[in-house]
């Protein structure tokens, strides 16, 4: 048995758990974290970072191919091989030895092994060499574990031995025919990238594509798919899976309807890894969702075993946001507030203040790496209405704006403003279009700084780019 002491401990050295213990190292408090697979965790392995280098290639190809001169020059179509291996250069070959170097420059301590909460401020690791050893927390104990991939209740789907996100974005080879259960972000993307790389998809979409965006985005995505040579089956439900001895994946659909496939990719959500982390001897519940308040401190549970509120979650676990960027953003607050604590500091927990998650209830921005890409921040118009704001919506037609036209021949998209009426303040914005990932972070500091339309006359795009269509939109709305 070993022990250890520090200020902090991290339980999950992916991007979350790493900036909190890199925060908290910066001014003067003393972290571990403690990792039981890659340090770097599921973003720099299995998901943003292998599934956008799956996606790049092909977007650059068609980006030429909508060129003039520059598609006179494309002769041939994708090298699948040479795609898979800029994925693995961008994966560091699933070897996290970079990334340890990191956290032994920034001065934090690494554990490898499976990290359990043994008691207050105690988090105990079973090291894959048979060694335990206990670390406690003298002022936090952070989870930030992270989630996997949620695999429905279909009779017969665990014994075909599908892919997830993570066999998806490390696939060896391109399956001649792949099958996808899902219609969101993870399920689209793959079905771009595979489709592209020469498989034949079919997308059982059950509650449509992208159902949580503007529901243009997902209508123009669908179209796409579709006319890429995806089979696109909304309403389909998975009612049984079978692989047979040949190896081919046999889906029969609640209609009857029969799909077969050499693989098969489910894609319908996440669930929280926390199932085995030691929340029960807090009085928390093994495999569930952790419920923060504004500064991310957990709440419920033993209030004997958390006085003092040393316990924290940030990330996909407490599920406000799931996303990284949005993880990391937490992890910076989570960061500068336990420092404060330590320090007997004061700690801004009011709305944006330095030490909560503000931005995690309407100003969250997403892109989802498809043809065309869907870039959004804050609020659809349908959860503003939702949420009882008085909005009025504003649409252009990106193709329309002479920097889109520039830009590619047949430019397509569409663009919307979501206005909240009363206080005259973007709340929502949406993009759809080719290449307009880049344009969304004038949009996230329009909503985050409740910037006035009265004042973004004053912003004027630069001529001739597709930002333009911030002028086109206000014209639209009118002064």
């Amino acid at each position: 048995m070993r022990t250890a002491t520090y200020d902090v401990v991290v339980i999950g050295a992916g991007p979350v758990g790493e900036n909190v213990a890199d925060r908290v190292v910066r001014q003067g408090l003393t972290a571990a974290v403690v990792e039981r697979e890659l340090v770097g965790g599921e973003c720099s392995y299995w998901a943003c970072m292998p599934t956008k280098a799956l996606l790049r290639s092909e977007a650059a190809l068609r980006a030429a191919r909508h060129l003039p001169g520059a598609r006179e020059a494309v002769t041939r179509g994708l090298d699948a091989a040479a795609v898979l291996a800029r994925r693995d250069s961008f994966s560091s070959h699933w070897e996290d030895d970079g990334q340890v170097s990191w956290l032994q420059s920034a001065g934090i301590a690494l554990y490898r092994g499976h990290g359990r909460i043994g008691s207050p401020r105690v988090v105990e690791v079973s090291a894959p060499d048979g060694w335990t050893t206990t670390l406690s927390a003298r002022h936090a104990v952070v989870v930030a574990t992270g989630s996997s991939a949620l695999l429905p209740d279909v009779p017969g789907l665990l014994q075909a031995k599908p892919w997830t996100s993570r066999e998806a974005a490390a696939a060896r080879a391109v399956p001649e025919r792949l099958a996808v259960i899902g219609g969101g972000v993870v399920a689209s993307e793959m079905a771009t990238a595979f489709a592209a790389l020469g498989s034949s998809v079919t997308v059982l979409a059950r509650d449509g594509v992208l159902p949580l965006a503007e529901p243009f985005a997902g209508q123009r995505v669908t179209e796409s798919l579709r006319k890429a040579g995806v089979q696109v089956l909304l309403g389909a439900e998975a009612g049984s899976v079978k692989r047979d001895g040949e190896g081919t994946v046999h889906i029969t659909l609640t209609s009857g309807e029969q799909v077969e496939a050499d693989e098969l990719l489910v894609a319908v959500g996440r669930t929280p890894n926390t199932q085995d982390i030691g929340l029960d001897s807090v009085g928390l519940t093994a495999g569930s969702w952790l419920t923060v308040d504004d500064t991310l401190r957990v709440v419920g549970g033993d209030p004997e075993a958390l006085a003092g509120r040393w316990l924290y979650a940030v990330g996909d676990v407490n599920r406000r946001v799931l996303l990284t960027h949005q993880g990391k953003y937490q992890a910076r607050a989570v960061g500068d507030a336990i420092v404060a604590r330590a320090k007997g500091e004061p700690v801004e927990d009011g709305p944006w203040g330095r030490h909560t998650a503000t931005a995690d209830e309407r100003v969250v921005p997403q892109v989802v790496f498809t043809e065309p890409e869907v870039a959004s921040v804050g609020l659809t118009a349908a959860a503003a209405e939702a949420a009882g704001i008085t909005i009025r919506v504003v649409d252009y037609d990106l193709g329309a704006v002479a920097g889109a036209a520039l830009h590619a021949d047949g430019y397509q998209g569409q663009a919307r403003m979501v206005v909240d009426e009363d206080r005259k303040v973007v709340v929502g914005f949406t993009l759809v279009g080719p290449d307009v990932a880049e344009l969304l972070h004038a949009a996230t500091v329009a909503i985050a700084g409740e910037v006035p339309l009265d004042r973004l006359w004053h912003a004027v795009p630069a001529f001739p780019t597709i930002s333009e269509v911030w002028l086109r939109l206000l014209e639209v709305y009118g002064r």
